[in-house]
């Protein structure tokens, strides 16, 4: 199994504004690098909740706090980890398959967006840990 944990990147949407507000654009295939086939957004989750905690088989993601901040942290199943923190609202952090994935630590005013790129199979989750370190390790 690939480690996929190299191709997650930071990525940042291009953002106009004037004396009205700002508007930010993010289209599929252009701005991230799949097409979008699922929208969903977080927000009233606690400073001390832990969301996500699993991986995904096919799935990739964006992430981007509209509002607020978060942080996410992202594991490889081999030992290593990278948290992001997500504070601007024209900037995103871009998952690929097979990376575990905790969102944490949001403020009160949080908003956290999600594009994904296929439609929810929950067949496709992996939500126990110790299941997909041995995936990623053996190679299923």
């Amino acid at each position: 199994m690939n480690n996929n944990t190299h191709s997650v990147q930071m990525l940042e949407f291009t953002e106009k504004g004037d004396e009205r507000g700002h508007l930010v654009i993010v289209e599929g295939h252009q701005d991230i690098p799949f097409d979008i086939k699922r929208i969903f957004y977080i927000y009233g989750s606690d400073a001390d909740v832990v969301r996500g905690q699993h991986a995904n088989r096919r799935t990739e993601f964006v992430l981007i706090n509209v509002a607020g901040t978060s942080q996410v942290r992202v594991r490889d199943g081999k030992g290593n980890e990278i948290l992001y923190s997500l504070n601007r609202p024209h900037t995103g952090v871009y998952l690929p398959n097979m990376v575990w994935k905790d969102m944490l630590n949001f403020s009160e005013d949080s908003v956290l967006l999600v594009l994904a790129s296929e439609h929810y199979d929950p067949d496709e989750y992996i939500r126990d840990y110790d299941e997909f370190v041995r995936i990623v390790n053996e190679g299923e």
